[in-house]
């Protein structure tokens, strides 16, 4: 293999090898090369619908296999993992194994790598999980500036193995360890979850909680949380709240006194009591992200360390020393805590946030959690643009960070000529005639801002709040707003999301252009529900959809080229059904760097995300507005603008497909049709 040529890998297991598969399609420098399982119909089908060849033995492999991924269980879970990686091993083939896998396993498959000159890695995954990676990197920072004066983690039984890696990486090192006894529990005081036990690890006091519960046949499904973990400095306590996100950091309470032992609250030296209580760092997604875009993601982390350890070669028992300390530990623990209680017990049922904090979120006296995140800095305010305080305000939520993000830095590249050719005339010339003095324009999801300065274009004295989630894309929108004086004095920018966005009073235009798809019905029907009470009378919603009414297999297609300098771009787009949830799809964008006269790719980007695709009928029908088509070019994505029907200027009609909890079982869902104007073609 050369170091230029793709890693041909092949993924060992369908359940979680599922996710491997994922991850080497996506990744740039491998190519899936086949899969490998007992021979079930189900995984047959899985390989067909990847196009790759299925195995079920070892020695029925072709030759130029490279690596293989083992996401098969171990003997410590009752699977035959590690007999099959040193089969594989046994093949010239470098192998990347998902852990757990037991301490004498773990050091005779090092041993096993080095006889046959391949490198072995354990995947303990979880460290590569992009908030854990964060956590992982802002506590390396932390330690090295301040001395850590206690670790307090808590974790599954099935996911201790990782904890001491993250732990391990977190502080930069193990040593020295050393661990008491779980605390023994007092009698008769019934079920108990939870064992904790005490400890140093790399020489910082530990309290560790276990989960010590364990049903054998699903263990994910039942434990009550995964990874959490706080470490504290004189200067404050950074924590992950959970392995997918977000990680904290809440600096230390610190109040000077006077000579009477009052608190100073004002005056020199009190600059940081204007530090924010706890900052959260990061934004909080969907389980369905987690699986679709975040584990695959690490994966593929883990997947750079296999390759980087087959180019530089060496003796793969002297790389492998930490992973080893690494399951000692986890060994020594494991001892201390015992067996497991076995339980198997119910499908739960989880509860979303509105179940627990009923509407408005938030508690009596917040006034944070209106503050933008994840830095809490003071949202600017725009003048003449009235600030909602109906108690129907929420705060804002943070939103996907992922979604857009990576390919922030290409958008305009190829967005700009689209909206230029397609949605920004129709929309220009609907606001230049609209009436825009009730409220401000409120442009969600405005992206990089091309819509939003297109309307300050057509309306010189419009004001407009530009609500954009993704920290990239709205990088960009604010280096547009702040390099345009007149921008500057007429466009708010702000981190909302949809659909709990903080909303004026009273609002004039609504622009949701490539947005709706990304929310679920519920999310749509609230949102619809909010805009009916601040939308003025004679106020308008225009709508911008994608091109396709139905989940569809779109197969990915080259759609744009552009220069700039030295190097051409490309843009690429697929998408298909999603896997997990019915008329859903996932969308994927590529974005390609080429230097002059390249054949391959210096650089490759992806991007994915969610999108529930449906047609302007179904939006005219949920929204209870009238719709009528805007004219754009042929091909472009369809456009419409809704206007308010006419039950009353103040007064929302009930919805169709969101009822209000309080409507009775026969109330009524009227669909309102879509209508066109007659100069639409």
């Amino acid at each position: 293999m050369s170091e230029a040529s793709p890693l041909r890998v092949l993924v060992c297991g369908t359940n979680f090898g599922r996710f491997y598969a994922e991850a080497v399609r996506r990744r740039p420098g491998y190519l899936l090369a086949g899969v490998l399982s007992r021979g079930s119909a189900a995984s047959r089908a899985y390989a067909q619908s990847l196009g790759v060849p299925f195995h079920t033995d070892v020695d029925d492999l072709p030759e130029d296999i490279d690596a293989a991924c083992v996401a098969v269980s171990s003997s410590i879970s009752g699977g035959s993992g590690t007999e099959l990686a040193r089969a594989l091993m046994d093949r010239g083939i470098h192998v990347l194994q998902e852990h757990p896998v037991h301490l004498t396993e773990l050091t005779a498959n090092l041993k096993h790598a080095r006889t046959r000159g391949v490198r072995y890695r354990l995947n303990t995954h979880y460290p590569h999980v992009a908030p854990v990676r964060a956590f992982i990197e802002a506590a390396r920072r932390l330690v090295q500036r301040q001395r850590p004066l206690f670790v307090d983690a808590a974790t599954p039984i099935h996911l201790l193995h990782p904890l001491v890696d993250i732990l391990g990486q977190a502080m930069g090192t193990l040593r020295p360890w050393r661990f008491a006894d779980p605390a023994p529990l007092p009698a008769g005081i019934g079920p108990q979850p939870f064992r904790s036990l005490h400890g140093v690890f790399a020489g910082v006091p530990l309290t560790l909680r276990v989960h010590h519960q364990l049903d054998p046949s699903d263990r994910d499904n039942h434990a009550l949380h995964w990874h959490r973990i706080s470490v504290g400095t004189e200067g404050g306590v950074l924590t992950l709240a959970d392995t997918h996100g977000p990680v904290l950091w809440s600096p230390r309470l610190h109040i000077g006194r006077d000579a009477d032992r009052r608190f100073v609250l004002d005056g020199p030296g009190t600059g940081r009591l204007g530090l924010g209580t706890t900052a959260v760092v990061g934004a909080t997604g969907s389980f369905r992200m987690v699986f679709s875009d975040l584990w695959p993601e690490a994966i593929g982390t883990a997947l750079d360390g296999l390759r980087e350890a087959v180019t530089q070669g060496g003796d793969a028992l002297r790389a492998g020393q930490y992973d080893l300390a690494v399951c000692r530990i986890w060994t020594d623990l494991a001892a201390r805590l015992g067996p497991p209680e076995i339980v198997r017990p119910a499908t739960p049922l989880p509860l979303a946030v509105s179940d627990v904090f009923p509407e408005p979120w938030g508690f009596p006296g917040d006034t944070a959690s209106r503050a933008e995140p994840p830095s809490y800095a003071a949202r600017p305010a725009s003048a003449g643009v009235p600030t909602g305080s109906s108690p129907e305000t929420v705060p804002v939520r943070p939103a996907d960070a992922a979604s857009y993000s990576p390919s922030a830095e290409f958008f305009d590249l190829f967005a700009a000529e689209h909206t230029a050719t397609s949605s920004v005339p129709a929309v220009a010339a609907l606001i230049a005639e609209a009436d825009l003095s009730a409220g401000p324009v409120v442009d969600i999801g405005a992206g990089t801002g091309l819509v939003t300065e297109a309307v300050a274009r057509a309306r010189p004295d419009a004001q407009i709040i530009a609500c954009e989630p993704s920290a990239g894309m709205r990088a960009v929108l604010t280096s547009r707003v702040f390099s345009d004086e007149d921008l500057r004095t007429r466009v708010t920018v702000t981190a909302d999301s949809a659909p709990d966005l903080e909303l004026p009073d009273r609002i004039s235009v609504v622009l949701l252009c490539g947005v709706l798809g990304h929310l679920d019905a519920e999310g749509r029907a609230r949102l619809w529900r909010r805009l009916h009470r601040r939308l003025a009378p004679g106020g308008l919603v225009v709508v911008e959809l994608m091109q396709f009414e139905r989940p569809s297999s779109l197969p990915e297609t080259r759609l744009a080229t552009a220069r700039a300098g030295r190097h051409r771009y490309e843009w690429s787009f697929a998408g298909a059904p999603d896997e997990v949830e019915d008329g859903a799809m996932r969308l994927h964008s590529t974005w390609r760097v080429y230097r002059d006269g390249a054949a391959h790719a210096e650089r490759e980007v992806r991007d994915s995300y969610r999108w529930v695709p449906f047609g302007l009928q179904d939006v005219a029908a949920e929204s209870g507005m009238t719709a009528r088509a805007l004219p754009t070019r042929p091909g472009a994505p369809p456009l419409a603008v809704l206007t308010r029907a006419p039950v009353g200027p103040d007064t929302a009609p009930r919805l169709p497909h969101a009822r209000n909890p309080s409507d009775g079982p026969d109330a009524p869902r009227t669909a309102i049709p879509l209508v066109s104007s007659p100069t639409d073609g």
